[in-house]
């Protein structure tokens, strides 16, 4: 259940080969100028492609920063004449990027925020106009445990932070004018943010002399080298994406994140001594957040869930509980770990 994710074994040990010998070098070592490297951000830009079926006439970058730098980005990058953006809130990824687009000089207009219920369902039914430089959502809610299972249509640039539950299910890239991703999930180790975006977005902003590394034209026209990238988060993303490729694809993962999510919501549904803290049918497959109905088990339950070798199943502070986090790699052998202890727990105090 760890977090920010576990990783698949195989390509850990092809990663410690290569940190010893990568060309002769280490991969620490190596040059982001050397052809070698150069050959890894191609593979790593043209998976992502292929495994998202990304349709022409989109480009694929890794830039440093994380998705906590994206929500400046994309903001700066998708300005135009208006001055005015539309946020879906879910939760606190989605206020921090309505913060920084704010902080950009944007308008910012929430068209829908599900805060009133602390974020534990994901708004419906609501329409977003069409004089807006574009639509930011995040698809997915790490601390309160959502997901959007289906995207809103809208008739403005749709722009989505994809970073917790990228390449997790097939998506329409093509319903989208730009999407970013923390690495840090399902695609390789903290120090990359992916960027799929619509060339003819690009160099389009309006706002007035964008810093030279926030300028996604700019890191386009260098195919991802405009400066020293995140060499070592590149190749680890390049290594995942040939196992993702090798084992189905994400419509392979779209099964087992099913499979493992359904394991893990039967038995918080079942079990009399817990309940989830979510709408059901905004359920997340990557972060299922219940609690557990009675605290005075709080202790048990936790000395039991440590001592079956689960790590990092405590809830955040703004939801409280728990919250098992079911990236691509975790196997569903691990969830079932967690389904018996609860089912021991159930046994002895239900």
């Amino acid at each position: 259940m760890q977090v920010p994710a576990s990783y698949p074994r195989k390509y850990l040990n092809n990663l410690q080969k290569a940190v010893l010998d990568f060309n002769g070098l280490s991969i620490l070592e190596v040059s982001h100028r050397s052809q070698d490297f150069i050959d890894v951000m191609e593979e790593a830009r043209e998976n992502i492609k292929k495994a998202l079926n990304v349709p022409a006439g989109y480009t694929v970058l890794y830039l440093q920063g994380g998705a906590s730098l994206g929500f400046l980005i994309t903001a700066i990058n998708m300005m135009r004449g208006t001055k005015k953006a539309a946020y879906l809130n879910t939760g606190a990824w989605s206020k921090a990027a309505i913060k920084e687009a704010k902080n950009a000089g944007l308008a910012v207009t929430e068209v829908a925020s599900s805060a009133d219920k602390n974020f534990n369902y994901i708004p419906k039914g609501f329409a977003v106009g069409n004089d807006f430089d574009y639509f930011h959502s995040t698809s997915n809610n790490t601390i309160f445990g959502t997901q959007l299972h289906q995207f809103p249509k809208v008739s403005v640039p749709h722009v989505c932070d994809m970073s917790s539950d990228f390449l997790s299910r097939p998506v329409n890239v093509a319903d989208f004018d730009l999407i970013y991703a923390g690495a840090q999930k399902n695609l390789g180790p903290a120090g990359a943010a992916v960027y799929i975006v619509k060339e003819e977005i690009l160099g389009k902003s309006s706002y007035a002399n964008i810093p030279s590394y926030l300028n996604l034209k700019i890191h386009h026209e260098k195919e991802s080298m405009f400066n020293t990238p995140p060499v070592f988060s590149v190749y680890v993303s390049m290594l995942n994406l040939r196992h993702l490729m090798k084992n189905g694809g994400v419509e392979a993962m779209q099964k087992r994140n099913q499979a493992k999510a359904d394991l893990l919501y039967g038995e918080i549904d079942s079990n009399p001594l817990f309940e989830g803290t979510t709408v059901k049918e905004d359920r997340s497959l990557m972060n299922a957040t219940f609690v557990l109905k009675d605290n005075a088990l709080e202790k048990e339950f936790n000395d039991m869930w440590k001592a079956a070798g689960i790590d990092g199943l405590k809830g955040h502070r703004d939801v409280g509980g728990y919250r098992a986090s079911m990236y691509n790699a975790l196997e569903i052998g691990s969830v079932q770990v967690l389904v018996d202890v609860m089912k021991e727990l159930a046994k002895k105090r239900g």
